[in-house]
């Protein structure tokens, strides 16, 4: 579907009308992400527009709306893109047309979003963890076999705060995000800006949350041989 001023757009340009699931950070920017408005009210395949560079991170003044607001968790919003640019196992990328404004059209039913959780196996491949997660990790070379970046999953959750890299010298505070699914625990840090400030106003320690849904996606660019899996939205009832 388009928006009204879809005849305002250059010719290359389409737009695509999508509900927000994740507005997550990024060392360059923002991962935004969510899945496509069908005019039925159904809810499509996934969409992730990207602006280009190595990691394909939004500036925020790329992302904004034309009043000035910024996306928020569930969201209706239509996003002015150039074309389809699937990149490894980032099958959901969509190229956006940076001189073009998004548009907020109303938000999504928190009530209606469970039915549409994705129902996967597993989170990709299992097996590889980091010194401090559970399974958040992806051998660069088995990417090659996997043709998406990004599910939407219901899950326990449990948040754990703490400063993993304080041995180290390194004293930053980091969100962890804990849950089983699917008979499998996985660990993986939260980038989901609004849960890190949340958490950042309290102590360390660890938090359980309960049912909610999750927005897990594997990063494009492999650090060390990897690719991570990292929740970019905490979507809570």
């Amino acid at each position: 579907m388009t928006s009204d001023n879809q005849g305002n757009l250059e010719e290359s340009s389409v737009v695509k009308r999508m509900v927000c699931l994740a507005y997550s950070r990024m060392p360059n920017g923002r991962c935004v992400a969510g899945r496509e408005l069908r005019t039925d009210g159904r809810l499509g395949g996934w969409i992730r527009p990207v602006a280009g560079g190595r990691d394909e991170g939004v500036p925020e003044e790329v992302s904004g709306y034309a009043d000035g607001g910024l996306p928020r968790l569930l969201d209706v919003m239509d996003v002015p893109v150039v074309v389809h640019r699937p990149e490894g196992h980032q099958r959901e990328n969509w190229l956006l047309d940076p001189g073009r404004r998004w548009a907020k059209l109303g938000r999504f039913d928190m009530n209606a979003l469970p039915k549409w959780a994705d129902a996967v196996d597993s989170l990709w491949l299992n097996g590889f963890s980091t010194s401090n997660g559970l399974n958040d990790k992806v051998p660069a070379q088995a990417t090659g076999s996997l043709n998406t970046s990004l599910h939407l999953i219901e899950a326990d959750l449990e948040v754990s705060v703490s400063n993993p890299g304080a041995a180290r010298g390194d004293f930053r505070r980091r969100v962890q995000g804990r849950f089983r699914y699917n008979r499998t625990d996985y660990r993986m840090w939260v980038t989901d800006p609004d849960q890190e400030q949340k958490y950042f106003a309290g102590p360390n320690g660890t938090y359980p949350i309960g049912r909610c849904l999750l927005t897990v996606s594997l990063s494009l660019a492999a650090y060390y041989g990897f690719h991570y899996k990292l929740i970019a939205a905490i979507i809570e009832p």
